[in-house]
């Protein structure tokens, strides 16, 4: 009989009697020692006579005496059973100062200016051995990228679908205007008028489709000119640092490029929504120790983030 044949024949009630038995050298004292009852031990020892083809113990003086292939089983059956009890008892740990490790996130690349720097931060006085690996939402959705485990945590503003998904807010955002420094038809504010007729970039992801700032234009039966859409987060505003367009986008990140471009940041001509940038991951990490202090190391980082450059959450 092959090995395989041999597992499928048995169950861990067989084994730990057997690893009893050859103890005790008796069933009264084996099913003492297991909380079971003397037939139940003597069950699993007939059991695994037939599987084994072997007696394994017999009568002897002062007891039962195992045969030369039970004693064979005997280091490595108590040795295997050790190891299962201390593999099945130990919850996975986490050390952030000695674990090397590497996580995957996915996020726009705006994410790279307002979150990312923080989070860097925080891993480099707390975690020298985590590293990132940052890279997009596949097709702009995490959630398959998630489930499949090629990610494991998203940044993002939508919450896609599913009971499986966990989502956690980060900060809150809105909408404002980034203009290069010495437009010369802008100056400390914008009107809905200039707004509407000057020529504008549009940063969109997908590549397609109306922005925010259109839909809202719309419902007061105005319109504005898009002559640039671009998919690059961080390229745009570099674009607009050296032109006359208009840039409507998420007031942090454009923030945060103000420090580090030419241009001025101002309120927009209309009231716009405002949004929650969120991280979410997949229900099979939620527990995971390495993954749980991510998420909390995340979240410490951009609320201390929030309170230096006044943000709201």
């Amino acid at each position: 009989m092959n090995q395989a044949s041999i597992l499928t024949q048995l169950n861990l009630t067989h084994l730990r009697a057997l690893d009893a038995l050859l103890a005790e050298r008796s069933v009264t004292r084996a099913a003492q020692r297991l909380g079971l009852t003397q037939s139940a031990v003597s069950h699993a020892l007939r059991g695994l006579r037939h599987v084994l083809d072997d007696p394994l113990l017999v009568r002897g003086t002062g007891g039962m005496v195992p045969t030369a292939h039970a004693e064979a089983l005997a280091a490595p059956l108590h040795r295997a059973l050790r190891e299962l009890e201390s593999a099945l008892a130990t919850s996975p740990g986490f050390d952030p100062a000695t674990t090397r490790r590497t996580f995957t996130l996915a996020m726009g690349d705006g994410y790279t200016l307002t979150v990312l720097p923080a989070l860097l931060r925080a891993l480099r006085t707390e975690a020298p051995g985590i590293d990132v690996d940052v890279r997009p939402a596949p097709g702009g959705l995490p959630g398959p990228a998630l489930a499949r485990g090629d990610v494991d945590l998203a940044l993002g503003v939508a919450t896609p679908p599913g009971a499986e998904l966990r989502t956690r807010a980060l900060f809150d955002d809105d909408f404002a205007v980034m203009v290069r420094h010495d437009h010369p038809e802008i100056d400390d504010h914008i009107d809905l008028d200039t707004y509407c007729r000057l020529p504008h970039a549009l940063m969109s992801p997908s590549g397609s489709g109306p922005g925010v700032m259109d839909r809202l234009l719309g419902e007061l039966g105005r319109s504005r000119r898009v002559v640039l859409r671009i998919r690059y987060f961080l390229a745009a505003p570099l674009v607009v640092a050296d032109s006359d367009l208009i840039l409507t986008g998420p007031r942090r990140q454009l923030e945060a490029m103000a420090r580090i471009a030419p241009v001025r940041i101002l309120d927009p001509p209309l009231a716009s929504p405002t949004f929650t940038h969120r991280m979410l991951w997949h229900a099979r990490a939620h527990d995971d120790p390495g993954h749980r202090w991510l998420r909390r190391t995340l979240r410490a980082a951009v609320d201390a983030r929030s309170q230096r450059v006044g943000w709201t959450r």
